[in-house]
């Protein structure tokens, strides 16, 4: 064998080494199965997949495995536990929490992810209970973020700056080409949607190309036509069962 065939053989060898590593990423059926069967995930999980469906959502985001990811108020950490499954052992979660949603509702948030994280459960899970400003994550080291039915009351409560602060802490520590992802309940122009708790996905949108990011793509996998839009999020005819969108945003490469 010469040189020239030498070289070739090695090459052929190095492509099928490779290629179990970029077979075993996820799907949107397998990663949800995966997720379903998380070991000793907590009672009352698997009653939300159907309305979340985390398989499909997170591979729309572009999740893979050996990722370093951000949960943005990851409160009882059910999105904590999906991203964990998602990027696997090699990856690494940050799940991220200000103090005043850890003590909502008597502290449920608190107990909710100190019961999910007990004696290493996830072990590729670090939490951080911090606000959002004083994370002292490096900047450009997070593959992928996401936080799911929380943007809405920064922007309602604090008004546009501090969305838009808040998208730019995300956006400086995510690499250059990475995605933040929002999920969100669905408003309606005219509507009082601070009371209810929603927002317009075009609100959303404006926000993020002022902090910087192209909004790249929408998915409507979360979308309930049948919600008129005009209920409060946690009124029982509805809850758990909102039109929701769900928004791919992407960090220039050259950011």
């Amino acid at each position: 064998m010469n040189i020239k065939q030498t070289r070739f053989a090695m090459l052929i060898l190095l492509l099928l080494l490779a290629a179990p590593l970029y077979a075993a990423d996820w799907d949107a059926e397998g990663l949800a199965k995966a997720i379903a069967s998380s070991p000793q995930r907590p009672a009352g999980d698997a009653e939300r997949d159907a309305g979340r469906k985390p398989g499909e959502v997170l591979t729309f985001l572009g999740v893979r495995k050996g990722m370093t990811v951000l949960d943005v108020i990851a409160a009882g950490g059910w999105y904590t536990e999906a991203l964990s499954v998602a990027v696997g052992e090699q990856g690494k979660v940050y799940a991220q929490n200000p103090p005043a949603v850890l003590q909502m509702r008597d502290g449920a948030n608190e107990i909710a992810i100190s019961a999910r994280l007990a004696d290493g459960r996830l072990a590729n899970v670090e939490r951080l209970d911090v606000e959002l400003a004083a994370m002292e994550l490096p900047d450009a080291s997070i593959d992928l973020a996401l936080t799911a039915l929380n943007f809405h009351d920064v922007y309602n409560s604090y008004g546009e700056e501090a969305a838009v602060g808040m998208m730019k802490r995300v956006f400086q520590a995510l690499k250059p080409g990475a995605v933040f992802g929002i999920v969100d309940h669905s408003g309606a122009a005219g509507n009082d949607n601070v009371q209810l708790h929603r927002i317009q996905q075009s609100i959303v949108e404006d926000t993020a190309s002022k902090a910087g990011f192209v909004v790249e793509a929408s998915s409507d996998v979360l979308r309930n036509p049948d919600d008129p839009l005009d209920a409060n999020v946690f009124d029982p005819g509805i809850r758990g069962q909102t039109d929701r969108f769900v928004l791919r945003l992407r960090k220039p490469a050259e950011a």
